[in-house]
């Protein structure tokens, strides 16, 4: 991709500029030699009006002088540049997985539930990396892809804000989440392609053995982070319940036991070259996602193409026309005289 910048200053032959300081010697040569040669008058009221107007004896001076400063300018070469950047990005392919069961409504990530802390995280994760291809699956009894790879960071914000509890059957289906996203990943052609897996709970629904799917993404050179959030003890979690005597449906706080399979997710991670992550907090989670973003960085170059174009022809007039100067005021004074 890239980017046209503003216009940049540029100049071709700086070293003229040195001959600028013997402008003010010039003008302390003049002025000497002037009052060195100054007559002096009787102080009549005509000879002070003359010398109000003394002004005017140094304007043909400095305008040769403010010439000399122009050309001077102009053959420094003085030129406007328009550059051309052009980012080369060896982008990296990430497949975010995230845990939409019911206990990721748990809420010890306060004042939020975790996924709703995992969805402000994941989503500040997809702003930071403008040089890569992400995809989001989400997972709980079931696996659905909501994206597939692309680099829309609009869209993306859009479909992680839009996940939500209870959206699939209920239950942690890990190893059906794993095979769905290497499903997405095993046609890319990036050279490093990456799986970051969020869960809060133990594989306990489908029908892929997460170590199975484990092997199917080592075999197809897929890097698996896994994070588990959570405190791991008894937490409360809000779940849905019919009142048997109005029939209405109820959100009611129960408190549940949510352990975090490590063991698993350690494996998980280890066999495929990626790294296990625990979070228990919202700033632990922020702080798993930036080691994730240190670890897999995006090769980035930039070529840089400027194209200058010569600003110095109008100083060149500007100096001869202040070289003319003294001389068309000269002919306005012999034409003024009686």
């Amino acid at each position: 991709m890239g980017a046209l910048t503003n216009a940049i200053p540029n100049l071709a032959n700086p070293a003229w500029l040195l001959l600028l300081l013997a402008l003010p010697l010039l003008a302390w040569a003049h002025h000497r030699r002037s009052s060195l040669g100054a007559l002096t008058y009787s102080r009549l009221p005509a000879a002070a009006g003359r010398t109000r107007g003394a002004w005017r004896l140094h304007l043909p001076f400095y305008a040769r002088l403010l010439a000399l400063a122009c050309l001077v300018l102009a053959l420094a070469r003085p030129q406007l540049g328009y550059a051309w950047e052009e980012s080369l990005t060896e982008g990296i392919d990430i497949q975010l997985v995230l845990d939409i069961s019911g206990s990721m409504g748990a809420e010890d990530f306060q004042p939020k539930d975790r996924l709703t802390v995992a969805k402000q995280v994941v989503k500040e994760f997809i702003a930071g990396r403008t040089g890569d291809r992400i995809g989001v699956t989400v997972f709980s009894g079931a696996a659905m892809t909501r994206s597939p790879l692309t680099t829309d960071r609009d869209m993306l914000g859009t479909i992680v804000d839009g996940v939500e509890i209870n959206s699939l059957p209920d239950g942690t289906a890990i190893g059906v989440a794993l095979a769905s996203a290497a499903a997405r990943l095993k046609d890319s052609q990036a050279k490093t392609k990456v799986i970051v897996l969020v869960t809060d709970g133990v594989n306990n629904a489908g029908a892929i053995d997460p170590l199975s799917a484990t092997a199917l993404c080592k075999g197809l050179g897929l890097k698996v982070y896994t994070i588990g959030v959570g405190t791991g003890g008894r937490v409360p979690v809000p779940l849905p319940i019919q009142d048997p005597v109005t029939g209405q449906v109820v959100t009611r706080r129960v408190m549940m036991d949510a352990p975090v399979d490590t063991a698993l997710l350690q494996q998980i991670a280890g066999r495929t070259g990626g790294q296990f992550f625990r979070a228990t907090d919202r700033e632990g989670l922020r702080r798993t996602f930036q080691s994730i973003d240190q670890l897999e960085k995006t090769p980035l170059q930039v070529k840089r193409y400027v194209r200058y174009r010569e600003a110095f022809p109008p100083l060149v007039w500007a100096g001869l026309a202040l070289l003319l100067l003294p001389l068309a005021t000269a002919g306005l004074q012999v034409t003024a005289e009686p």
